[in-house]
């Protein structure tokens, strides 16, 4: 994958650079360049630093909030935040000063966490689609597949092999002088020729973005025939008069129906959150992607530097926005972010006041005592407040988710 900090016209056209004492005449970023770029990065940087910190902190710190699913949205959010600093930030400093100023350390440092960001975000997607897969398609499978334990291993295995996978980026990158007519600058650039570069880039593309959406294509297919053909109820006041029915004739409020009909709905809201944040990743990435892949194959590379400043900024903007997707369509996280933020009526905090899925249900039954701390809060992202369902409450138990530019202008 092309790097979003290192000057990608040094490695392109390395060669001619060698053959000539000089660049050319270097010009600095116009002023509006500088203003819009260093601007829109800090506000998409800023809003998405503070946003993915909510989300670690929301599920980190709220009991309830702690699912497999949320796990892999809180790996999510550190490759993120990876992503926005390592890349987001020095893409100003380049705006304001036209070269490299974090010197050699700051080149290998940043290139790596740059690259370990994109990966484990890309690895992550990954898992909680395999994951929403499992628990929707394979329910049985899920008691013992999906839970909270696994889903912890599942994370550290995959930082663990990003983190050594990413080590080669170290040996690749460096800091480059170079002189132009007028002035000498410093880039953080590529060690290796174009020839050697481009299979490494072509690997990590189909790698870490290819394969990924494909997967996901078909799992997802495969959610949505269970999930949106599924012939149970999506409303639960569909189901409200059949629990009036029931409980006019035995006097307890008891309904296998509603209780499929209000875990279908949440788990229909749920399924819709994280596939909108894998189409946002597929369409935020593609102007980058498609731009690197199209100056591979072309002699002088494409660099328009408004049109590098929209690529990148759709990089950043996917990093950012997955905290207002989840605020957008998830109840629990709305809660949990006013709650945070203490924007909203302080309420003590307590389980959904719904019946656990009655697939899951009987699953439990068999599961010979152990936990399935996965299925225990499918109910949670369902929108329907629980105070429509106090009167089941009161009479039973409750049961208890290069980008920063130094491209070298000539």
């Amino acid at each position: 994958m092309d790097n979003l900090t290192m000057d990608n016209v040094t490695v392109d056209n390395d060669t001619s650079a060698q053959d000539n004492h000089t660049l050319g005449v270097w010009t600095d970023y116009t002023t509006q360049y500088k203003v819009a770029s260093v601007f829109l990065v800090s506000l998409i940087c800023g809003v998405g630093i503070v946003g993915n910190v909510m989300v670690i902190l929301v599920v980190l710190t709220t009991k309830h909030m702690r699912t497999p699913t949320n796990c892999y949205l809180v790996s999510l959010a550190v490759a993120d935040l990876m992503v926005l600093t390592a890349a987001g930030l020095p893409n100003i400093t380049d705006a304001l000063y036209g070269q490299w100023v974090y010197g050699y350390a700051g080149c290998l440092g940043i290139t790596y966490f740059q690259y370990l960001g994109i990966n484990a975000s890309s690895c992550s997607i990954t898992a909680f689609t395999v994951e929403r897969y499992i628990a929707i398609c394979h329910p049985i499978k899920a008691q013992f597949l999906c839970t909270l334990s696994r889903a912890k291993k599942i994370i550290m295995l995959v930082w663990a092999l990003t983190s050594v996978y990413c080590v080669m980026w170290l040996f690749l990158s460096d800091t480059t002088k170079l002189a132009y007519d007028n002035v000498v600058l410093l880039s953080c650039a590529y060690k290796v020729s174009r020839s050697y570069y481009l299979p490494i880039y072509f690997t990590d593309f189909a790698v870490f973005y290819v394969l990924p959406l494909m997967l996901a294509t078909v799992l997802y297919g495969l959610i949505a025939r269970i999930l949106f053909l599924n012939p149970l109820p999506s409303d639960p006041k569909d189901s409200s008069k059949k629990w009036k029915k029931e409980t006019s004739r035995e006097g307890r409020m008891i309904s296998t129906n509603s209780s499929s009909s209000t875990t279908a709905a949440s788990r229909r809201q749920v399924t819709k959150m994280l596939a909108v944040v894998v189409v946002l990743f597929a369409l935020l990435w593609m102007p980058y992607r498609t731009l690197v892949v199209v100056n591979s194959f072309l002699d002088k590379a494409y660099l328009d530097t408004w049109f590098l400043l929209f690529c990148r900024l759709c990089i950043y903007l996917n990093s950012a926005i997955n905290p207002v997707i989840y605020n957008a369509m998830s109840q629990k996280f709305r809660a949990a972010f006013r709650k945070l933020c203490r924007c909203g009526p302080q309420r003590k905090e307590k389980p959904a006041s719904y019946s656990v899925a009655l697939t899951y249900s009987v699953i439990k039954d068999m599961s010979n005592g152990e936990s399935p701390d996965h299925f225990t809060t499918e109910m949670d992202e369902l929108h329907t407040p629980t105070d429509q369902y106090a009167p089941v409450s009161a009479k039973r138990p409750r049961e208890e988710p290069s980008l920063s530019g130094s491209d070298v202008k000539a």
